[in-house]
């Protein structure tokens, strides 16, 4: 046994989660009660190793527990429904606990990955599942990343739970032929997982390294398995370039720094180097798609030597490619930006009144962040305040919400200045 505070056990427990269950759905091919087997073993080991100390092979104590506690289920479930010639045949088809960690694939988390996008749910609903099991997102944040209400979410991974438990499909690794079709929803997977990593969308932390780790670790997984897929090479060039910058994105209290104000001797050469060479062997694939163009984007940004050096018109072609590629609320409201700094803040303003009545971000913070910023842009100091707040409400990030309350008083403050220096003196001169 490690001893107690050798390492932090929470830490341990999040990485070790989608590992153990990846192994245990696998091995009883039951989704839904290897999950709820899995958050008791999490919290067996939460209440006993502080005190007790953290075994030396944690995966395993934890899948042990796990798989015990799963094969009481089906003894009890077997018992229950008295059926004697039935209990012998389960129960031989459940190997010992103690042989489970021998034969445990490479990475039982990318193999949990492409189980749970299962052909018996919806693109929607398999990468609200996958980020449950193996990102380790709460429902809420799923819910952040969807732009839909909590229980709405909620609603759609207990649906997709019992649409996998009657549609008879087993849960299991998938064929060749399979991980084809079920690749686009494991990309999109990694990368929201990377996305809510690199700026976590609820709580007092703008990052989560062990997030956007993770999803840069299955991502090299994925590459490896499929070594000549562009997409799967751009997802993994965009996921590197834009971590390279991740240690100028904070100051020493964690505020957020914008990209314009970041030191970017900070930023990591390697990832970005690594990031431009996977992204170069991808284009000249000559298939160009949604990951490729972000990575694009992405090399601009990280090749400026200085933020005005910053090729904004290849930007903005970039963006009008990506609306015709893979068009999306979010895609437009970069563009909107891009097409600001290129042709002006009127511009954007008006690519983004094209915004107010898509259900999927109007109402959303980040259309008020970007219309503050544009209105900013074009001297209308109100306005931008205004918009500011309004994006402060809204965000469940406290960096976040800190930055732009920032940015609301200290335009308050100019615009004061400004009023004052153009008041008429009191003795009238």
């Amino acid at each position: 046994m490690t001893q107690p505070g050798d390492m932090t056990s929470e830490h341990l427990l999040r990485e070790l989660a989608p590992q153990v269950l990846g192994a245990v759905a696998r091995r009883f091919r039951d989704f839904e009660s290897a999950e709820d087997t899995v958050q008791e073993a999490m919290i067996a080991a939460f209440t006993q190793w502080p005190q007790e100390g953290i075994p030396e092979n944690p995966r395993g104590w934890l899948i042990q527990v796990a798989c015990r506690r799963m094969t009481d289920q089906v003894r009890s479930e077997v018992a229950r429904r008295q059926r004697e010639t039935t209990v012998a045949r389960e129960l031989k088809t459940i190997e010992p606990c103690v042989d489970i960690e021998s034969d445990m694939d490479p990475d039982d988390t990318l193999i949990l990955l492409f189980m749970c996008c299962h052909p018996a749910l919806t693109s929607s609903s398999a990468i609200a599942l996958t980020l449950r099991a193996v990102g380790g997102l709460t429902t809420r944040e799923i819910a952040n990343v969807f732009l839909v209400p909590e229980a709405t979410m909620a609603q759609r991974i207990s649906r997709a739970k019992q649409s996998i438990k009657s549609s008879g499909v087993p849960f299991r690794l998938p064929s060749p032929q399979e991980r084809a079709e079920r690749l686009p929803a494991v990309l999109h997977v990694l990368y929201l997982i990377f996305s809510e990593g690199y700026v976590s969308t609820i709580g007092s932390h703008l990052q989560r390294l062990d997030l956007a780790g993770e999803a840069i670790r299955l991502t090299r997984c994925a590459k490896t398995l499929l070594p000549e897929h562009p997409e799967v090479t751009g997802l993994l060039a965009l996921m590197l370039l834009t971590d390279a910058r991740r240690a100028a994105r904070t100051g020493p209290e964690e505020e957020l720094i914008p990209l314009t104000k970041q030191d970017r001797t900070l930023w990591n050469r390697a990832e970005i180097s690594e990031g431009i060479e996977l992204l170069t062997a991808a284009l000249s694939k000559g298939s160009v798609g949604l990951y490729q163009l972000q990575a694009a984007v992405a090399a601009v940004h990280d090749e400026a030597a200085r933020s005005e050096d910053t090729d904004w018109p290849q930007i903005l072609a970039l963006y009008e490619l990506l609306k015709r590629v893979s068009p999306s609320p979010i895609v437009t409201l970069n563009h909107a930006v891009a097409a600001a700094i290129v042709y002006g803040p009127s511009e954007g303003l008006e690519l983004l009144r094209t915004l107010d009545t898509d259900t999927r971000l109007s109402g959303h913070y980040r259309l008020d962040a970007v219309r503050g910023h544009l209105f900013e842009m074009a001297g209308n100091f109100e306005s931008a305040v205004k918009h500011y707040r309004i994006a402060a409400g809204r965000t469940t990030s406290i960096p976040e919400q800190n930055y732009l309350m920032t940015q609301a008083a200290r335009l308050d403050e100019t615009k004061a200045q400004r009023e004052e220096a153009t008041a008429p003196s009191s003795n009238g001169t």
